[in-house]
């Protein structure tokens, strides 16, 4: 959740100048190119997006799954399971895939805005959540931050006790024992096959 973003943040920063840059501010897109026929451009396209995710689970990820193409051309990518790499592992597999990602058109970092089947989901454990004991947790919009299969972030200051405690701080714990039923459907609604249209 919110905790990991500044971790994650550091990493990222790292691959970005070990990749592609084929975006900046612009969120990643997959359209077909001029004179290419629809399904052959995106069935090449799913292959190579395969290759460049088989490159980073070779190259130390093994649990690093496939990206996917929302129905509005959004590349959505599994960060999660590079959160815990350092930023040295994190460059070697950049330059190591540095071709695959590029022809696949996508970065590691890319991160689209939040679908609305998921801000949906965001708001009801939200709502749930400042019902049950944490009056500051914010309700999510599409700009904010999420890790595929793991719902939204969760900042520090949406906690009790601005979180000195973390997740472990027992109020915290009872409103998400309370709200378990709405993170797991924010969660459903996050992973990457929820997002995915091809």
């Amino acid at each position: 959740m919110k905790i990991i973003a500044g971790l994650a943040a550091a990493m990222l920063a790292a691959l970005g100048a070990c990749t592609a840059s084929h975006h900046s501010a612009a969120l990643p897109s997959l359209s077909g190119a001029a004179g290419t026929s629809g399904s052959a451009h995106s069935t090449s396209q799913a292959a190579a997006r395969h290759a460049a995710a088989q490159c980073v689970r070779t190259h130390g990820v093994p649990s690093y799954q496939d990206p996917v193409v929302s129905a509005d051309g959004h590349v959505y990518t599994d960060m999660r399971s590079l959160h815990r790499l350092s930023a040295t592992q994190f460059g070697a597999i950049g330059r190591a895939c540095r071709s695959q990602l590029t022809a696949a058109g996508f970065q590691l970092k890319d991160e689209p805005p939040a679908p609305p089947q998921l801000v949906q989901a965001g708001v009801r454990t939200a709502r749930c959540l400042r019902a049950n004991g944490l009056p500051n947790y914010r309700d999510p919009t599409s700009s904010t931050p999420f890790a595929p299969g793991h719902g939204f972030d969760m900042t520090p200051d949406e906690l009790t006790n601005n979180g000195a405690l973390g997740k472990g701080d027992p109020f915290a714990q009872r409103a998400f024992d309370a709200c378990r039923h709405e993170q797991y459907a924010e969660i459903a609604a996050s992973t990457l096959q929820s997002l995915a249209h091809d």
